[in-house]
């Protein structure tokens, strides 16, 4: 491939409300926070965003509402070079997600997914690019879509969702967290990431480990938006044909990178700062 990779972010799109708290609410518990955060936000937008930081040529196709929220999130992906000619509009609000942050980085987040239901491809031109990139917060139906159109489709099977065999079966490569690969039947996929936090990630081939990395040490502020860069990264080099090492050991780093502001798009890597981090090795 050459240095430019085409990747198509089939996903949503949210506002998100963020409160930093010193610990988590337990059920019935109310906790006191500081002041609201409205950020652009939604695990698609997030990859979109992330990917084009990254150095690729990003189209987001999405859906948002009429909104203020849609002008936010449009602005936003426009701003950071993401092409938003595939993003519909719906009648109904933009999603949005309800976020609190406590001091160790931990986050808990409510989902209100809104016009992202309404999500089509039917008139998105998804062979056209050398990678599609979806997340389940995308309607099952526009995932299965691109599953059967794309010639390479990398799927996040997050947050956790039914997910028919066959969509999995159609899959590059599947990335999953810890808690989310338990759902999988690992010995049955070409090409699994299981990412493990501050552990770094690790790469199976029909369950049998092909390559494994730590992740570096970082200052962490706030978690949110990690795993998405991290699926970005790791989209990006795959497209560029980076063998399995090579490509799990730069989403590492693009991962932990993400962690050092507030918000899912605060702190996104650019390609020229994973390199360097790489380079400190």
């Amino acid at each position: 491939m050459g240095d430019d990779p085409r990747v198509g972010v089939v996903g949503s799109c949210n506002v998100d409300y963020v409160v930093r708290v010193a610990h988590l609410a337990r059920a019935g518990e109310t906790v006191r926070g500081a002041d609201v955060l409205r950020l652009p936000g939604g695990k698609g937008a997030n990859q979109a965003v992330a990917a084009a930081r990254l150095g690729a040529a990003v189209t987001m196709i999405g859906c948002v509402g009429r909104d203020a929220d849609a002008e936010l999130i449009t602005a936003s992906l426009a701003e950071n070079g993401v092409d938003v000619t595939g993003l519909r509009r719906s009648e109904r609000p933009t999603g949005a997600a309800f976020i609190s942050v406590d001091d160790a980085g931990e986050n808990q987040i409510v989902l209100s997914p809104g016009a992202n239901v309404d999500l089509d491809t039917s008139a998105s031109d998804l062979e056209s690019f050398d990678v599609v990139l979806a997340q389940l917060e995308a309607p099952a139906k526009a995932v299965a879509e691109a599953s059967l159109r794309a010639r390479r489709l990398v799927l996040n099977v997050a947050p956790v969702a039914p997910v028919a065999v066959e969509v999995l079966d159609r899959c590059a490569v599947v990335v999953a967290n810890e808690v989310e690969a338990e759902s999988l039947d690992l010995a049955r996929l070409g090409h699994v990431i299981v990412t493990l936090g501050a552990r770094g990630a690790t790469h199976l081939r029909f369950g049998r480990e092909v390559a494994t990395v730590a992740a570096p040490r970082v200052a962490a502020l706030d978690t949110v938006g990690a795993g998405d860069a991290f699926c970005a990264a790791y989209a990006v080099q795959f497209a560029k044909g980076a063998d399995a090492y090579d490509a799990l050991t730069y989403a590492v780093v693009a991962g932990a990178l993400a962690t050092r502001a507030s918000g899912a798009q605060g702190s996104l890597a650019t390609d020229q700062e994973v390199r360097a981090w790489l380079a400190r090795g």
